[in-house]
């Protein structure tokens, strides 16, 4: 039988996806008269396909078609086949019950080796290209990374996505259809500058425009009362403003194609392009300032907060992408189970996150004003439906929004909360009455509004009340969530918050990262491991094998030559291959400690500066990530990591014993270019600060030696790979928390740490930055007077531990052993388990 997904898929027939033939053909892919075809029927097909695509939906002849082009027809003919993988199915076309799975982000980057991957296609795509005389590797190059996502929150989300289709576990993810997405990175004389991403200038091939699911989304405007027979009093909320929310479906395809789910990403669109009246009284400009007020919406992700205008921009991203997928996921439930009684039976709402924490009032206003539930059903409903994942103990991102701003923009919700605030409230002073004179409890800990610096509703406690389940996502964290920022919440519901730690689909991050690595795992564990990534167990053995050893050694090798390629195509900096590749790739942020990292390399130069013949290991510290565009500190971190390139990386008495890279944009595309090409992976946040991590998964996983402290899930790879087989240094979150109370901890490591003293005194007085010596002092000052993130009382450890692994990289069979057992003992951080764990303890969902 059909399975459910084709509805979704098929409902509109083919996308339109004609591109724009206007651009200069310099960047065409070169065609050449078809060799003879392979033989192979798909390959026959296929090439027919992508043939038929180019001419009849792109209007481009084989001659005339750019890189860009042939991606496009290739796409669209692998979409035809997603689609005809959804007839394989055997369930029912109404599955007992689906996920629904909402977050901001979903970082999917680049589709095309996906969809191959999980077709069982990528040979025949590269037989039916070549026949056609294109490159297979420029095609996939030419698509660009989807810009719906930032970091590690939203490459989580497309992890996830991934294995519920392989794993047939039936959702939808829902999310924002952004024009510009964060923003693309570039480098100014060092300086981070940001420019809109342009990814869907040329369309989209792989999505399915759905006007007919089209959603009003409502903002302002008043709340008025009526009285029903029932002596009950309604509400019903008239919006100031409307926007249209209109869906885009991407199919997601699962492994070896055995089901298909759908992304469906919503983009703002205004009730009326224009308003005619206007524009003919002559004010063209004012005639469109709707459109562009309500298109402000799904245009970028994370607008600067720093403003008014910022903070409402983003509570109307926030709800108008929930609203939209709430009012979808409640309509399908109506139209194939009638009752919405029973919605909690059929239906598991993820929230990733707390951007989409007003679902709780959302849902709420759904089931009493549009489907005339009571107050108790409804929250009886929102509270077996809802669950929300936590991913960080930052205060900061634990979002709360003044209660001014909610009751202007969402008037019906803010009522909501209060109701349910009250409620919540009554019950807490209830139960404390009933507490003994030495079980005193502060009631203003848990109200879902914060009275103490201005009034604001706290969108964490929020979601937390609201969720039938919490959820950490690595051990520590889950433990963390219950001592801190949920810590009277959870005394009051201790079993509420569980823990499900993260991970990453080995489809995208080994099979398609690392192509190299795969075909040695399948030639030494069989090719089952393919579908079961704990057979990768069966490396270990040939960790002590010095041929194996040397083979996979040599793959490194292969994948540090071309991540050179890239490095010096996009820095101009040349790197030796056969240096040990020190790798930091991550958002920019304080507390991942790149200024850790930083402080060490400027050390490590005066070192070698002061002992130049000593036999030094050589390394390439390479950089990578953004930082958020109104974040002062982050941008000068990157500067700081380029102005210390620029004297390190042309300074001859130091030749290649030390060089310094930052790749600007980092992407998922990009990741996947330097993550097989790692030696160590930088893990070095302050402990008690990760939630998890994802990147630490995915260098491990291919073999890269973590360093890093005992925070999120590091904690849980050292447990897996084996203490002896990981670089742990600094305090862990205990130690943190108590150093944090003693007096003058910075000036203390400081004057214990020459080296320290040193390097923060080059770092201070300009000697990377000769044409400004006072640029990095606000870094400088920062951390011998306040030091939130403690890089100061780590240093030392740090710096030892990174002696200790240059040791270890001049015992290369020790070396190589630990790579390989890293990659052996990492199919537990895979993420099917993860999606297992959240279908059977949390959704109760079945999974075959």
């Amino acid at each position: 039988m059909l399975n459910e997904a084709l509805s979704v898929l098929v409902r509109n027939g083919e996308a339109d996806t004609s591109a724009s033939s206007a651009k200069p053909a310099k960047a065409a892919a070169t065609y050449v008269k078809p060799h003879a075809a392979t033989g192979s029927e798909a390959v026959v097909e296929l090439r027919e396909a992508i043939k038929a695509k180019l001419v009849y939906v792109l209007g481009k002849t084989p001659e005339a078609a750019r890189e860009r082009d042939w991606f496009a027809a290739t796409a669209l003919a692998l979409r035809d086949r997603i689609v005809d993988a959804c007839y394989g199915a055997e369930t029912g076309s109404v599955p007992d019950k689906r996920v629904y799975y909402l977050s901001l982000e979903f970082l999917i980057g680049r589709l095309l080796s996906d969809a191959m991957n999980n077709l069982g296609l990528v040979e025949a795509t590269k037989a039916a290209l070549g026949d056609l005389g294109v490159d297979l590797a420029a095609v996939e190059g030419a698509e660009p990374d989807a810009a719906l996502g930032n970091g590690g929150l939203g490459r989580l989300a497309a992890c996830f996505m991934e294995s519920m289709a392989s794993l047939s576990i039936p959702a939808i993810g829902y999310g924002i259809r952004y024009d510009h997405g964060i923003f693309r990175q570039s480098l100014e004389d060092g300086w981070q500058r940001e420019a809109p991403e342009t990814w869907l200038a040329e369309g989209n091939p792989w999505e399915f425009p759905r006007p007919e699911a089209t959603y009003k989304i409502g903002f302002g405007g008043t709340v008025t009362m009526t009285s029903q027979g029932d002596h009950h009093i309604r509400r019903h909320w008239h919006p100031a403003e409307t926007v249209n929310a209109v869906a885009y479906d991407v199919p997601i395809v699962g492994w070896r194609a055995k089901h298909v789910n759908v992304l469906r990403l919503w983009k703002a669109e205004a009730d009326a392009p224009v308003e005619l009246a206007r524009f003919n009284a002559g004010d063209h400009v004012g005639a469109v300032a709707g459109r562009a007020r309500a298109e402000a919406i799904s245009r970028v992700l994370y607008p600067s907060d720093s403003s008014a205008e910022g903070q409402e921009l983003r509570l109307r991203q926030e709800f108008f992408f929930t609203s939209a997928s709430l009012q979808d996921l409640v309509r399908r439930h109506v139209a194939e189970r009638g009752s919405l009684r029973s919605l909690p039976d059929h239906a598991a709402i993820q929230l990733n996150d707390t951007h989409p924490a007003i679902a709780v009032p959302e849902l709420m206003r759904i089931l009493m004003e549009d489907h005339d539930l009571t107050w108790e059903d409804a929250w009886q409903i929102t509270t077996n439906t809802l669950h929300y994942t936590n991913h960080t103990l930052l205060p900061e991102a634990l979002e709360t929004w003044p209660v001014e701003l909610m009751e202007r923009l969402l008037p019906r919700h803010m009522q909501i909360i209060y109701l349910i605030n009250w409620l919540h409230l009554e019950e807490q002073n209830k139960n404390a009455r009933g507490r003994g004179p030495g079980e005193a409890f502060d009631i203003s800990a848990v109200s879902l509004i914060d009275e103490s610096h201005g009034r604001r509703v706290r969108m964490g406690p929020l979601a937390f009340h609201g969720s039938r389940r919490v959820n950490g996502v690595s051990a520590l964290h889950s433990e963390l969530l219950k001592s801190t920022v949920f810590k009277d919440l959870h005394t009051i519901e201790p079993e509420k918050i569980v823990n499900k730690t993260n991970g990453i689909t080995f489809r995208r991050w080994l099979h398609n990262a690392n192509p190299e690595l795969t075909a040695l795992a399948v030639e030494a564990a069989g090719t089952d491991v393919l579908d079961d990534p704990t057979l990768l167990e069966r490396l270990v053995p040939f960790a002590d094998d010095p041929d194996f050893r040397k083979r996979y050694a040599a793959m490194r090798k292969t994948r540090k030559e071309r991540l050179a390629q890239v490095i010096a195509e996009r820095t101009g900096v040349i790197v030796d291959p056969s240096a040990l590749f020190d790798v930091q790739i991550k958002r920019i942020h304080e507390y991942k400690r790149q200024l850790l990292n930083l402080i060490e390399t400027v050390a490590l130069y005066q070192a070698i500066k002061q002992a130049p013949n000593k036999d030094w290991t050589p390394r390439v510290k390479i950089f990578a990530g953004k930082a958020a565009p109104s974040y002062v500190q982050a941008k000068l971190i990157i500067k700081l990591a380029g102005d210390i390139a620029a004297i390190v990386n042309n300074d001859p008495e130091i030749g290649d014993r030390l060089k310094v890279v930052f790749l600007p944009n980092y992407s998922v595309s990009l990741a996947e270019v330097i993550i097989p090409a790692a030696d160590l992976s930088e893990q070095i946040s302050t402990a008690g600060m990760e939630a998890s991590g994802t990147g630490n998964m995915k260098l491990a996983l291919n073999g890269a030696l973590t360093v890093g402290t005992l925070d999120g899930a590091n904690i849980e790879i050292k447990d897996h790979v084996g203490a002896d087989n990981i670089f742990i240094f600094g305090l862990d979150a205990e130690g943190v928390l108590a150093r944090v109370k003693e007096p003058d901890y910075a000036a203390k490591a400081i004057a214990a740490s020459p080296r320290l003293a040193a390097a923060l005194d080059a770092i201070g007085n300009g000697t990377f930055s000769p044409d400004d010596p006072g640029r990095f002092a606000p870094l400088v000052d920062e951390l011998r007077h306040g030091d939130r993130y403690l890089t100061t009382v780590d240093f030392e450890d740090y710096w030892r531990v990174q002696r200790e692994i240059d040791a270890a990289w001049k015992r290369p069979e020790t070396w190589w052993r630990t790579a390989i057992l890293n990659t052996a003992r990492m199919a537990w951080f895979s993420s099917d388990r993860s999606m297992r764990e959240y279908a059977e303890e949390i959704w109760r969902v079945k999974v075959a």
